[in-house]
C-alpha cells in the first residue's frame, strides 16, 4: 500500500511525458479538416498514413540525414574519445597546475554557448588553407557551409571532461598500481583497463551529445548555406513559410528525424541508466 502513491505519481508522470510524443504522431496522421477542426481530435479517421510520403519526398531528404548522421557520428566518437582521455588525465595523472586547470575546464560551463558562436564562426571562416583560404585565412569561404564547420565545435566541450573526470575518480586507486606493476604506462593504464570499464560513461556521455548534436539547429542556420548541406533540422523549418505551416507534414518529419535518438536510447538504456546511478552508491 505504500507504494501506491508513488506507482499513482510516476503514472500520471508518464502521461504528461508521453502525451507530446502522442501528440505529435496523431497530427502527423490527420487531414488539414481535422487539424482544424473546432474540437481537438486525438484519433484520425482514418488515418493518413501518405503524409509522411509527402513529406520524405518535399525535399532531398537523403542528403540531409546523411549530413546530420555524419556530424553526430563524428561528433560522439571525436568527443568521446577526447573528453575520456582528458578526464583520465585530470583524474589519475598528478601535474602541476592541474587543479587550475580544471577550475578552466569548469569556467567553460558556465559561458553561454551563444556568446561564442560569433568569434568561433569567424575563426572557421577564416580558417587557414580551407575552403579557397591563404595561409591569413584570407580569399576563400573556410570551413563555412562543410561538415567539418558543424562539427568542430562540438567535439570537446567541459560539461564532457567533468562528467568523465568524476566517473574516473570512483575508481580504486589499486587498478593504476596493479597496471603498473605489470608494464602499463599510464596511456596503456587507460585503453587496457579504464575504457573497458567505462560503458557506462560512453552510454550516458554518448546519448547526451547525440541528442544535443542531432537537435542543433541555431549553428546549422549560421553555418551552412546551400541546400546540400543542410541538416534535418533546417530540412524541418522548411515547412513553415509565407502561406502557413504545414501541420501534418512537418509532425511527420518529425516523427522520423527523432527515430535515431529512439533507437540509440533503447539501445544504450541499460548502460545510460547505470551511468547516471554509478556515482549514488558507495560500499
Amino acid at each position: 500500500m505504500r507504494a501506491a502513491p508513488a506507482r499513482i505519481v510516476l503514472f500520471v508522470t508518464l502521461l504528461l511525458t508521453l502525451a507530446p510524443f502522442f501528440m505529435m504522431l496523431s497530427i502527423s496522421l490527420q487531414s488539414d479538416s481535422e487539424i482544424y477542426s473546432p474540437s481537438l481530435v486525438m484519433i484520425p479517421s482514418p488515418p493518413r498514413f501518405e503524409n509522411f510520403t509527402d513529406a520524405m519526398t518535399s525535399g532531398n531528404w537523403a542528403r540531409y540525414f546523411y549530413n546530420s548522421s555524419a556530424v553526430t557520428v563524428v561528433v560522439v566518437a571525436v568527443s568521446l574519445m577526447i573528453n575520456s582521455m582528458a578526464g583520465f588525465t585530470f583524474a589519475r595523472v598528478p601535474f602541476r597546475f592541474s587543479g587550475a586547470l580544471f577550475m578552466l575546464v569548469l569556467v567553460g560551463m558556465m559561458i553561454p554557448t551563444q556568446t561564442t558562436m560569433i568569434p568561433v564562426y569567424l575563426m572557421l571562416r577564416q580558417a587557414p588553407l580551407a575552403g579557397g583560404n591563404d595561409l591569413l585565412g584570407r580569399g576563400g569561404r573556410g570551413l563555412y557551409d562543410s561538415l567539418a564547420g558543424l562539427s568542430l565545435p562540438f567535439i570537446a566541450g567541459s560539461f564532457g571532461v567533468f562528467l568523465c573526470r568524476q566517473y574516473y575518480l570512483s575508481f580504486p586507486a589499486e587498478l593504476d598500481d596493479a597496471a603498473r606493476i605489470d608494464g602499463c604506462g599510464r596511456f596503456g593504464t587507460f585503453t587496457a583497463i579504464y575504457v573497458p570499464l567505462s560503458g557506462p560513461l560512453f552510454a550516458s556521455l554518448g546519448l547526451l551529445k547525440f541528442t544535443g548534436t542531432w537537435n542543433e539547429y541555431t549553428w546549422s542556420l549560421i553555418m551552412t548555406r546551400s541546400d546540400g548541406m543542410k541538416t534535418v533540422q533546417l530540412a524541418l523549418a522548411a515547412f513553415r513559410n509565407e502561406s502557413g505551416i504545414a501541420w501534418s507534414r512537418l509532425m511527420a518529419a518529425s516523427v522520423v528525424c527523432g527515430l535515431p535518438i529512439y533507437i540509440f536510447f533503447f539501445a544504450a538504456q541499460k548502460y545510460f541508466v547505470a551511468g547516471l546511478t554509478a556515482g549514488s552508491v558507495k560500499g
